[in-house]
C-alpha cells in the first residue's frame, strides 16, 4: 500500500510539473501573439504622423494566425487607443498518472500583451 501512495504521489508531482510547463508554453504562446499583432500598425495614420496605432484587422489576422499556426485557440482584443493588444490562449493539459484518480483534462490558460512605444518625433 504505501509503495502505491508513494507511486501516486510521485506521479502527481510529476503530473504537475507537466502541467506547470504546458502553462509556461500558454503564456509564451500569448506573448508571441500579441507581439505578431501589434506589429501590424496603421499606415494611413502612421506615415502622416496623426498617431502610432494598431491596424484592428490586420492586428487580430496576425495573432489569430500565429495562434493557429500553433494549434491552440485563443482571443484576442484590441485596446480602444490602439496601442496595445492582448492575447488570451486557452489549452488543455492530459494528466498522465492523475487520469488513474479520474482527471483526464486539466485546463491552461496564458496571457500575453504587447504594447506600443513610440517617442514623437522619432
Amino acid at each position: 500500500g504505501t509503495v502505491l501512495i508513494a507511486f501516486l504521489i510521485v506521479g502527481l508531482v510529476i503530473d504537475g510539473g507537466l502541467a506547470l510547463d504546458r502553462m509556461s508554453d500558454a503564456d509564451y504562446i500569448a506573448q508571441e501573439a500579441a507581439r505578431a499583432g501589434a506589429q501590424q500598425i496603421d499606415p494611413g495614420q502612421a506615415i502622416t504622423g496623426e498617431a502610432i496605432v494598431v491596424d484592428p484587422d490586420a492586428a487580430q489576422a496576425a495573432a489569430r494566425a500565429f495562434l493557429s499556426s500553433e494549434g491552440v485557440d485563443g482571443d484576442v482584443a484590441i485596446a480602444e487607443d490602439g496601442q496595445s493588444l492582448t492575447v488570451t490562449v486557452r489549452d488543455a493539459y492530459h494528466p498522465y498518472f492523475a487520469s488513474l484518480i479520474g482527471v483526464s483534462e486539466m485546463s491552461v490558460t496564458g496571457h500575453g500583451t504587447a504594447t506600443l512605444l513610440h517617442q514623437p518625433g522619432g
